[in-house]
Order: structure tokens, then C-alpha cells, then sequence
């Protein structure tokens, strides 16, 4: 659908400069995009390169398993229907350290990773093999709705992402941003947890 969508505004844009006398710029407008695109995939490479490698080291050295012990009493919370022992935790952990660092593409893995785990979970729970309600094939657990909802709403401490496209497009201050994102999405993600405490006990009435 999204390939249909750019192709349609990027036709669009080229007959709207050809009916108006206006194609040199239209390609202008073109090569220039494509440059900044191009520049801009080596700036995020660079930032990205860097934070995964510290993530990637983290893992190694066990500090994201000692950060995800940490986080304990935050996924009891989140999550009181997932054991302790469940391997979707570890992920689930690792999904939110990277989001409060900013960085998507890096917690994207482990968010999927977290999805199969809990998939897997809803499929002992259809076969008896796990406690908790069973649910129809293809409908999404409570566990699955939360980690989705709390992952997009992503609580960010440092927005690596928005301070590195603020960074090549010559902001004075790229880090100018950080107490605005960190405000909003505070906001975003407590209204997030807020409403998903609430489906969980109307869930648990029924």
C-alpha cells in the first residue's frame, strides 16, 4: 500500500510541475533530496553503528541481564500474568533500555523477538500447557497489547534518532530537544500503562 502511496504523490509531483512550467525544479528538488537522503543514511549508519555496538556490548558482558533484573518490579508491573522465568522478559527488557536511549532500529529485534516469545506463550496457553485465558488463534494476550502499546509509546531519556536528524540539518542546538521528548513521552507512556492497567482488571472482572 505504501509503495502504491509514493508512487502516486511522486507521478503527482511531476505532472504538477510539468503543467505548470515547473519540471527543472521538480528535478532539482529531486537530486537534491537525493543527496540529503544519502547524507542523512551515513549520519544515522554512523549514530546507530555506535549505540548498537554499546547495546551488543551490554549483552555480552551481562549488563542487560543485570539491568533487566533491575527492571523487575517494572515488568511484574506491566506484565503480573508473565513468569519470572520467561525468556520474552529478557527481550521485552531489552526493547525498553534501547527505546530510552532512543534508539528504534536497535530495540525493533528485540521487540520481535518479545512478540514470538509471547506468541508462544498464547499457544501453550490454547493447548493447556500454560496458566492463564485462552484465547482464539490470531488474538492478540493482554502481555502481547501491553508490550505494544508501551513500545510505541516509548518513554525516551535520549533521542538519539531526533538529535541526529536535528544534528545534519544544522540545528544550533540539537540536544535542545531532550526535555520536550522526555516530557511527552512521559505523557505518552503513562496514559499508555494507565489504560492498559484499566483493559487488564475490566479483563479479569469478566
Amino acid at each position: 500500500m505504501l509503495n502504491y502511496l509514493w508512487a502516486g504523490m511522486i507521478l503527482f509531483g511531476i505532472l504538477w510541475g510539468t503543467v505548470n512550467g515547473r519540471l527543472d525544479q521538480v528535478t532539482l528538488g529531486a537530486i537534491n533530496g537525493a543527496g540529503e537522503g544519502v547524507a542523512l543514511g551515513i549520519t544515522m549508519l554512523g549514530i546507530l553503528s555506535f549505540w548498537n555496538g554499546i547495546l551488543n556490548i551490554g549483552q555480552a558482558s551481562g549488563l542487560v541481564t543485570w539491568l533487566a533484573g533491575k527492571m523487575d518490579p517494572v515488568l511484574t508491573f506491566l506484565f503480573p500474568s508473565l513468569e519470572k522465568d520467561h525468556p520474552a522478559r529478557e527481550y521485552i527488557a531489552v526493547n525498553m533500555i534501547a527505546n530510552l536511549l532512543g534508539l528504534g532500529s536497535a530495540a525493533t529485534p528485540a521487540g520481535l523477538k518479545a512478540m514470538e516469545e509471547l506468541e508462544k506463550l498464547e499457544e501453550d496457553r490454547r493447548a493447556g500447557r500454560a496458566p492463564g485465558p485462552r484465547r482464539t488463534p490470531g488474538t492478540a494476550g493482554n502481555e502481547m497489547c501491553t508490550f505494544l502499546i508501551v513500545n510505541i509509546s516509548s518513554l525516551q531519556l535520549i533521542p538519539v534518532t531526533i538529535i541526529a536528524y536535528r544534528s545534519q540539518y544544522g540545528s544550533a542546538d540539537p540536544a535542545g530537544i531532550t526535555g520536550p521528548a522526555l516530557l511527552a513521552t512521559g505523557i505518552s507512556t503513562a496514559a499508555g500503562v494507565i489504560f492498559c492497567r484499566m483493559m487488564d482488571k475490566n479483563v479479569k472482572k469478566y
